[in-house]
């Protein structure tokens, strides 16, 4: 039975370091603890001090208050915690497996996590092992592997050591792996499920060159002062002029959190396609599904989806080409990871009161008409980590002037971390909508960059605009003025953007802003296809 305390401390800074706290054991002859920078046995709770990437995070009682991540059809949530200048530690915890949505699914610890897809983690792999990974980007290099009996239902206890270029994994104090590699040099930890669903305790980070606790100490110490939080839920958000410290968001963020959120097929079993056959009979069932698709798929038209799907490419390959998807008067649906190519009509198309729809890390060539159109009342949309080029008509919000009164009121729309790549107009162009929320994008090389028309409202902030003639129009052709407020935006070799015209409704959902002179290295890295692991 252990004794733990609720109790919080604070980890100070100290000059240029942080000042290691020593934890000792009396006068018992043996080794000395480690130096704890961090730990958090959620005793308290609650979770301060973390902040979240996709999943299901709450703080519940399972023997002891643990962190629970518990939707297991998230394919990559992320708890973060620490300091992003942390090079050489360890970070441990007790880390129960509750749930796997699939063969060669994982939980894990990180270190060094210096992007939302750049670390090193040990995972429990619901195969019978664990493996000791460099992750970066959509690359994963084991560095070691054990055969490991993984049951749900069972505690296990995960060391993840790095030591200058020195990596090493224990699981209930044996070594697993062991391995060198110098991609990550520093950053913070992470608890890391890929499609599954676990619980963490006792997550402590202590100096390398002594044995840490067998429990982690009862005190629960914070990042070092400074450490940005996430606003709570519904609190409008005053974007900082950089950005915090904080890895991208790539998991669920804007008007799709919004509405009850959006989970597509959530929890439902996979289906792998590769026809357009199987495709079409997929996306069209009335029933929750999560659909795979595999390999270069042609087809021709609009392939109708309907509610409560999740549409997902296989690796950096999977293409929908000469088709589209058209979402018409259904809601919750997810699509990610596609490249969509010389599409007939649209690539996808967002119609007639569709609510709650995600459309993420897609990339768009060569296509007829929009790559995103969203209209016709249509609303709680989020659009991000997508790349367009080779392409002309981006993406299109609300379809005419003269549709004001299915329109007003609806049309609420984010689009995040978009890499608008040489693609001539839309990015968006807007009507009626208010507020529509434009953060974080890259633009490079275009005609004009966003538009608001006929009344709409956007809040265009932190994004990069690199050669584009326009970068914001109040008004535009023939439509009515909307309004545009922007802020905190980066120019280079770009035209004067313009504002004003109205008033722009506050955003109701929080949101990490980066800095904008650093969007386009986050952009170009992170949006299109083969950025998400799957």
């Amino acid at each position: 039975m252990r004794n733990r305390r609720n109790c919080r401390g604070l980890l100070v800074a100290a000059g240029a370091g942080l000042l290691a706290v020593a934890l000792t054991v009396g006068i018992i002859p043996g080794p000395a603890q480690a130096a704890t920078l961090y730990s958090d046995n959620f005793d308290d709770g609650n979770a301060d001090g973390w902040s979240k990437s996709g999943g299901d995070w709450t703080v519940v009682t399972d023997g002891s208050p643990g962190y629970r991540q518990g939707n297991a059809g998230s394919e990559l949530a992320r708890g973060f915690a620490g300091d992003t200048g942390w090079t050489n530690y360890q970070v441990q915890a007790r880390v129960k497996p509750l749930s796997f949505n699939g063969s060669n699914r994982l939980v894990a610890i990180a270190a060094r996590v210096d992007s939302a897809t750049r670390m090193y983690r040990l995972a429990l792999v619901n195969a019978n092992r664990a493996e000791l990974q460099a992750v970066n980007g959509s690359s994963i290099t084991v560095l070691g592997s054990a055969s490991v009996s993984v049951t749900t239902g069972s505690w296990y206890t995960l060391r993840l050591v790095a030591d200058g270029s020195s990596i090493q994994g224990f699981v209930n104090g044996g070594q697993v792996g062991s391995g060198s590699n110098s991609a990550q040099s520093a950053g913070r930890i992470a608890l890391v499920t890929v499609y599954a669903s676990a619980i963490y305790d006792d997550v402590s980070v202590d100096t390398v060159g002594s044995q840490p606790p067998t429990n982690p100490p009862t005190a629960t110490t914070r990042p070092p002062t400074g450490q940005p939080t996430t606003p709570p839920t519904g609190q409008p958000t005053t974007p900082p002029t950089t950005g915090p410290t904080l890895p991208p968001q790539t998991g669920l963020v804007g008007w799709a959190t919004q509405n009850g959120g959006t989970s597509g097929g959530g929890n439902a079993a996979a289906t792998t396609v590769t026809s357009a056959s199987a495709l079409t009979s997929a996306v069209g069932s009335s029933s929750a599904a999560v659909i795979r698709v595999s390999g270069t798929i042609s087809c021709s038209g609009m392939l109708r989806v309907r509610s409560n799907k999740t549409i997902v490419g296989v690796g950096s390959g999977a293409t929908i080409s000469g088709c589209g998807f058209t979402i018409n008067g259904d809601r919750n649906v997810i699509v990610r990871n596609l490249n969509f190519r010389v599409w007939d009509d649209d690539a996808i198309n967002v119609e007639t009161g569709a609510t709650n729809v995600w459309v993420d890390h897609n990339s768009f060539t060569d296509g007829y008409d929009g790559a995103v159109d969203i209209k016709r009342g249509s609303d709680f949309v989020t659009v991000s980590w997508n790349r367009v080029y080779g392409h002309d008509k981006s993406m299109l919000l609300g379809h005419s002037d003269d549709n004001a009164s299915q329109d007003v009121g609806h049309l609420r729309v984010t689009y995040h971390h978009n890499w608008f790549d040489g693609s001539g107009t839309r990015h968006p162009r807007v009507r009626f909508g208010n507020p529509v929320h434009v953060y974080n994008n890259y633009y490079y090389d275009n005609e004009y960059g966003v538009a608001s028309t006929m009344g709409a409202g956007v809040l265009v902030e932190g994004n990069y605009f690199e050669n584009v003639d326009e970068p914001t129009l109040v008004g535009y052709a023939d439509s009515d003025p909307g309004a545009i407020v922007q802020r905190n935006n980066h120019f280079v070799g770009s035209g004067s953007p313009q504002s004003g015209g109205g008033s722009v409704a506050g955003i109701p959902y929080p949101h990490q802003l980066d800095g904008a002179s650093s969007v386009k290295s986050i952009v170009t890295s992170g949006a299109g296809t083969g950025r998400i692991g799957l």
